[in-house]
């Protein structure tokens, strides 16, 4: 490394200094709809998996649609550590080009899916497409919003997952209509017109620049001080002067060794690692396989109609994405140790309660409903903050891989298991079976929760570098 050239810059410190601006909100938009997207995608599944079920040409069993499932979330882990590692290595901007496409084309082709085999694989792509967009996207918007608001607006971005699930669970209501739609039609029609939309957000991209953060770490400073100027102007603070902000000193390198990736993650940092992993696990299977069976519960044990499982997901829906959007301030304002585990346990202790008068059959379809939206404003936001720990709390040249190996190990050990789980569980009939699995989704967010009080990292309104000194800095 030492033969590479020493960069000295206030890249980072400019970039925190900066004002709330336009320029802002179109990144949040921009990047941000990623989580609209996967929303959608989710909710589809779950909403359609009635329509599915009565499919002639699929007539897939309980079994299958948690099999599929499964195949969506393997898709996503390996996705996520492929398309992560390449974009700590090629850039945050082409990567989250080329991971929109992969979904566009793999959502299409999942609407010409005929049989088990082919719409699993088709899921299997698309999760893969979504799973790398998590790795981009989180990287670019840490490394662009200043440091005073960065929870807020990770935890919102991430939130609004729960838009596209509101537009998934409307357009259900509409393609599963059999009087206006065949059966076997409205469910292919809901997939292309997510591929319809990721088209639209592939030209909504095209203005956003790459990560000065990322260029900086690359040697490539000139282009790195453009971008930054370009923000200032359009932030109407430019130019301003640099005198006095901190400055930053490193070795610029073109790549990161696996090895020191490796160090950094499971040696030097292995507490943070730990609370990562906790958090991830917690949240995807507390997420994975409730939300990837709902509509399953719904229909199954309490006889809701397929074409009437949106209804109940517009509100399950509104809590998700009012959580991050009242509670996000506290993890700048209150710090994130606290929130973290308050949101956790919470979340915890309520699935259990109401998980208790679901086994006991005390409660109806509109009941447990607006159980979930409580439990789910609160998990919502815990879900998100995971994201949010991941991605701030490992150094700039891995943020990337970091955010997909924990993102592919909490799916892998808490997701991928989940809906399969919880598809063979409805599969009995028995409600104290299901009830058994809600028990071990709340113990995994109690433990998350302790764990994150113990060892979490107090990040709050932090630069991104004081709270994890990239690999490249020198003193």
């Amino acid at each position: 490394m030492a033969a590479e050239p020493i960069v000295e810059t206030t890249i980072p410190a400019r970039l925190d200094r900066l004002p709330w601006s336009r320029f802002h909100t179109l990144v949040v938009v921009a990047l941000g709809v990623t989580w609209i997207l996967d929303g959608l995608e989710v909710t589809l599944a779950g909403a359609l998996s009635g329509a599915l079920k009565q499919s002639p040409a699929l007539h897939f069993s309980n079994t299958e649609i948690g099999l599929a499932s499964s195949a969506y979330l393997a898709g996503a882990v390996l996705g996520a550590l492929f398309f992560g590692w390449l974009t700590d290595r090629l850039g945050r901007k082409k990567l989250f080009f080329i991971t929109l496409s992969v979904y566009l084309v793999a959502t299409a082709a999942t609407a010409l899916s005929w049989n088990v085999a082919s719409f699993a694989a088709f899921r299997f792509i698309t999760g893969a497409g979504i799973g790398g967009e998590y790795a981009a996207i989180n990287s670019t918007i840490q490394e662009l919003v200043p440091a005073r608001v960065r929870g807020w607006t990770d935890l919102v971005i991430n939130g609004s997952f729960w838009v596209g699930a509101a537009l998934g669970a409307l357009g259900s209501l509409v393609l599963l209509d059999t009087g206006l739609f065949p059966v076997d039609l409205g469910w292919r029609l809901a997939f292309l017109i997510g591929a319809a939309l990721a088209l639209v957000i592939f030209f909504m991209r095209l203005w956003i620049p790459e990560s000065p953060r990322w260029l900086m770490t690359h040697g490539r400073l000139a282009e790195a001080e453009r971008i930054v100027d370009g923000i200032e102007a359009r932030a109407g603070v430019g130019p301003w002067p640099s005198d006095g902000l901190p400055r930053a000193k490193l070795h610029a390198r073109r790549a990161t060794p696996m090895a020191d990736v490796f160090r950094t993650l499971f040696v030097v940092h292995r507490t943070r690692a730990l609370v990562g992993l906790s958090l991830m696990a917690a949240q995807a299977f507390f997420y994975n396989a409730i939300f990837f069976t709902y509509a399953l519960v719904l229909t199954d044990f309490y006889g809701v109609r397929a074409d009437a499982v949106g209804w109940y997901l517009l509100p399950f829906a509104a809590g998700n994405f009012t959580g991050p959007v009242f509670l996000g301030r506290l993890f700048d304002i209150w710090g994130r140790r606290p929130m973290i585990a308050l949101t956790y346990i919470i979340s915890g202790v309520l699935l259990a309660l109401v998980g208790d008068l679901f086994a006991r059959g005390l409660i109806s379809a509109q009941a447990q409903t607006a159980g979930w939206m409580v439990i789910f404003f609160f998990a919502s936001a815990a879900a998100s903050s995971a994201y949010l720990t991941v991605s701030e709390t490992f150094p700039l040249e891995m943020r990337a891989l970091a955010i997909a190996v924990f993102y592919a190990i909490g799916t892998g050990v808490g997701g991928i298991a989940g809906p399969a789980l919880f598809g063979w569980l409805i599969d009995t009939g028995s409600r104290n079976s299901v009830f058994g699995g809600y028990l071990l989704g709340a113990v995994l967010m109690i433990a998350g929760g302790l764990i994150a009080w113990r060892w979490g990292v107090a990040a709050e309104r932090k630069p991104l570098e004081t709270v994890a000194r990239p690999l490249t800095f020198i003193d």
